[in-house]
């Protein structure tokens, strides 16, 4: 969606919203990834830290809705391209990896770069709504950035303890 200012016009406040409706496409795509990414998995601990993420998630984007609601603007997502080539990889391994015991070693990786998107988007949200005086915003962004962050240590744990084990001894 185009506006009128000019990009020198163009301020933090509006980085902060494009932003903004940037994650909220992501985590729209992210949920309706995950069920998939469930269903593919072999390893019962990975199936469970993934549908655990699904509900997570969610919360995620009621969360982002009350971002939008603090800024007075319309929770709408725009296309996010670096979302979608990361679901489209997971989609290959799922495609190429399928009943391999290299599977779950293939998805875990594609959802720690998931979770890695996030919390770089995350952080620079909370920053910016620092700077912007948006303390709702901030208390939001922040309680959603460590969710990703401890979400994204149990996949480390998941995959030094299980996951990549399992392919490696296959």
């Amino acid at each position: 969606m185009a506006t009128s200012k000019t990009p020198a016009s163009k301020g933090l406040d509006n980085l902060f919203h494009d932003t903004l409706k940037d994650i909220y496409f992501a985590e729209k795509k992210i949920l309706a990834t995950l069920p998939k990414m469930a269903k593919a998995a072999q390893d019962e601990a990975l199936k469970s830290a993934f549908e655990k993420h699904r509900v997570q998630t969610e919360e995620h984007v009621a969360r982002l809705e009350e971002v939008f609601k603090v800024i007075d603007k319309k929770p709408v997502g725009k296309t996010c391209a670096a979302i979608m080539g990361i679901t489209e990889e997971g989609a290959e391994i799922m495609e190429d990896y399928k009943g391999s015991a290299s599977l779950d070693a293939g998805l875990l990786a594609a959802a720690q770069a998931v979770e890695h998107y996030e919390i770089s988007r995350y952080g620079t949200l909370k920053t910016w709504a620092q700077e912007l005086g948006l303390a709702d915003a901030v208390d939001l962004l922040d309680r959603t950035l460590t969710e990703e962050k401890e979400t994204d240590a149990a996949l480390t744990v998941l995959a030094e303890s299980a996951v990549n084990v399992a392919a490696e001894a296959a």
